[in-house]
């Protein structure tokens, strides 16, 4: 199946984005179709080859014929052309329906007048309800509306039924602008993407699509620019700002070896970077695709929405014209023209807009504040699950300790094998591996490894590497590895031991630096109720060291990736559902775990690709601490949710209720739908702040 993706101009409806997800849904050929209200993009799957766009156009135009569908790589451009035409048509109206009133020219003119009015206010919105109604037998908001004001004019409520639809079109027009300042807020805090690349080509310079470098190309990025591609420095030095990717404000030193992530921004200096990755696999594209596509995973919260929107209308519609009905039958003191009228404003109240726009908003508000502060979330739903955590289980190296391993010792066990050669045969077997250990022994070696004669490398999950040198088997690891008989004194530390053929000739003990930040971190989160756990393949003795130290509830030692998996599995049969529980790691080896987890957190700087694409969340910073600020996101976002829905809700059933009783008026109404609508958007916009 392909995948494809289309910007959809013109969507400010959330209500209707969901009606366009689910006729395609509904169309035979079309999987995983997803509109995501907040980006207007749409993206589905399919098999068809031919005339899909077309189809697509051909679904979209028939629910909302104002949309226009745009490949994925067209932007929106911001313009303002059907706003006014519909300010005029507004204005255009008004000035003919107070022509008709206060000019003395007769009963006729007036009747015309106000006809003539009415069709220029209503066009638009009838025209989509009788769309709605004859092609996808569908009552929706501007069925709602067309009714409502048509129905006041027959009751004698003409002037309302005007006001009815000046407001409601003034709602709209505030609506989608309030939308799009909402959505231009966040694509500001995500306004990372490179708009070139200085391809040096010899001597000479070009400025080039970033697309377009290859891998092992050389590019210049001067004071200003951002840097569009991640790689190494290889000549120049210069201050990096990362605050778009990471959150801190702290510039970065950078010179040459260092390597540069693209969406970094020089702020002085004139460094060339040798490309290690294209763009499509850079960290700038990777963190835009998360961002984009994280609300396509839509929570509990917005599923149940979406679902009730659906069923909410009719079920309106159908108390109206009980009300409408049999309310003057029940109340012999009520007139069928004053039920109604009553049934009237129960249509008007009735919009769902203001509950549809304020839930997909506010979770795509709150993953953009995320990303800006260096916190990628793959999906609404592990937004809305995080402040739900109640345990979260750590990883010890590279996770609550730096993974920077220094060599505090070199011991030979053997007379046949001096310090440096014992340091070679480690450095030979690491240097296939990527594990943090591996580089930090390699940091000891200032020669050049000659690893011709390396065969046969095997490295063994939380044990060790395993190689042939020279015919010898050798085995680099921790003692279960090479079967440690228990008569070698061990070090404080991390240590590893040297066997060749089947005898121990050496050892290396390494020492991990705990965070800064995990201890203050551990204790921030016990203090909001959730329980610390601490898994690690490491040693009993330095286990409970660093648990000790960092304050964590509990600790489990010398454990292999498995051991983790089945622990965690233990945990999640043993919770109440409603407990989310965590998994913080980093290495190739957590990957199962951080993907079985309810919320997989991974470390974004120094963590493996593989733990990085089997968490939820990742943490670009590798700063314990975004943990807290994640989940307070999440807590944030949840909080506006329930102050939109309460409010949306509450407003309505109270206009509902006066209504009733003949206390408020379509006027009121119209504040019910319109006005909740832009209260719910500005309130959303507080996230981002």
């Amino acid at each position: 199946m392909k995948n494809y993706r289309y910007t959809l101009k013109g969507l400010d409806c959330a209500n209707c984005a969901q009606k366009i997800e689910d006729k395609i849904a509904q169309t035979d050929g079309y999987e995983q179709v997803n509109v995501n209200f907040s980006t207007s993009k749409l993206s589905f799957k399919t098999e068809k080859q031919n005339n899909v766009k077309e189809e697509i156009i051909e679904i979209i135009k028939s629910l909302e014929p104002e949309v226009e569908i745009l490949d994925e790589d067209n932007t929106i451009q911001e313009h303002s052309e059907r706003n006014n035409s519909d300010i005029l048509r507004l204005i255009l109206g008004i000035i003919i329906y107070a022509l008709g009133i206060y000019l003395p020219f007769g009963k006729t003119f007036m009747i015309c007048a106000i006809i003539i009015s009415l069709i220029i206010l209503l066009s638009r919105t009838a025209k989509k309800a009788f769309i709605q109604i004859t092609k996808n037998k569908v009552l929706d908001e501007n069925t709602l509306i067309t009714i409502s004001v048509i129905g006041a004019c027959f009751v004698d409520k003409t002037m309302e039924g005007i006001m009815v639809i000046v407001l409601y079109e003034i709602g709209k027009i505030l609506e989608a602008k309030a939308v799009s300042k909402t959505r231009k807020s966040i694509s500001d805090l995500m306004d990372i993407k490179p708009e070139y690349a200085n391809l040096k080509n010899g001597e000479e310079v070009e400025q080039v699509n970033p697309g377009d470098v290859k891998i092992g190309d050389i590019i210049l990025v001067k004071t200003g620019e951002k840097i569009p591609l991640d790689g190494i420095v290889i000549n120049g030095s210069a201050e990096i700002d990362n605050s778009a990717l990471t959150g801190e404000s702290a510039l970065i030193k950078v010179e040459e070896k260092s390597k540069v992530l693209s969406g970094g921004i020089n702020v002085q200096g004139l460094i060339e970077i040798k490309v290690e990755k294209i763009y499509e696999n850079s960290t700038v594209s990777q963190i835009l695709n998360l961002v984009e596509n994280a609300t396509d995973k839509k929570a509990k919260t917005e599923t149940f929405v979406a679902k009730a929107a659906k069923i909410y209308t009719p079920i309106v519609l159908g108390f109206a014209l009980i009300v409408a009905i049999f309310m003057p039958i029940i109340f012999k003191n009520v007139t069928y023209s004053q039920s109604i009228y009553k049934a009237l404003i129960f249509l008007v109240i009735s919009c769902p807009c203001s509950i549809a726009i304020s839930v997909p908003l506010s979770y795509f508000s709150g993953i953009g504040k995320a990303s800006r502060r260096g916190i990628l979330i793959k999906g609404s739903d592990y937004l809305d699950g995080l402040k739900d955590i109640k345990q979260i289980i750590f990883d010890k190296t590279g996770t609550i300790t730096t993974g920077n391993f220094l060599v505090s010792e070199i011991n030979s066990l053997d007379d046949n094998y001096n310090k440096d050669e014992i340091l070679n045969y480690f450095a030979m077997g690491e240097k296939f591996s990527n594990h943090p250990i591996a580089k930090s022994i390699l940091k000891e070696i200032k020669d050049e490894i000659d690893t011709s004669e390396v065969e046969k490398f095997e490295e063994i999950s939380g044990k060790g590497i395993k190689y042939q040198y020279q015919g010898k088997d050798i085995q680099i690891g921790n003692a279960s590895l090479v079967e440690l008989d228990g008569k070698l004194k061990e070090s404080e530390g991390t240590t590893l031991y040297l066997k060749v053929e089947n005898k121990i000739v050496g050892s290396i003990t390494l020492i991990d630096e705990i965070k800064k930040d995990a201890k203050s971190t551990i204790k921030t989160l016990s203090k909001i109720g959730i329980k610390t756990k601490m898994l690690t393949g490491d040693k009993k003795e330095i286990a409970n060291k660093i648990a000790k130290e960092v304050e964590i509830n509990e600790i489990k030692s010398e454990m292999l990736p498995q051991d983790k998996y089945t622990e965690l599995e233990k945990i999640l049969e043993q919770r109440n559902e409603k407990n989310k529980v965590a998994y913080v790691g980093d290495g190739i080896n957590d990957s199962p775990v951080l993907a079985r987890a309810d919320i997989g957190i991974s470390m974004g700087g120094i963590g493996s690709s593989s733990a990085i694409e089997a968490s939820d969340v990742v943490i670009m910073t590798d700063e314990l601490e975004k943990i807290t600020e994640a989940i307070n996101i999440s807590k944030k976002t949840n909080k506006i949710i329930k102050q939109n829905l309460t409010f949306a809700i509450g407003v309505k059933l109270l206009i509902l209720i006066l209504s009733l009783f003949g206390i408020a008026d379509m006027w009121e109404a119209v504040f019910a739908d319109v006005g909740t609508t832009l209260i719910t958007i500005f309130n959303t916009i507080r996230i981002l702040k």
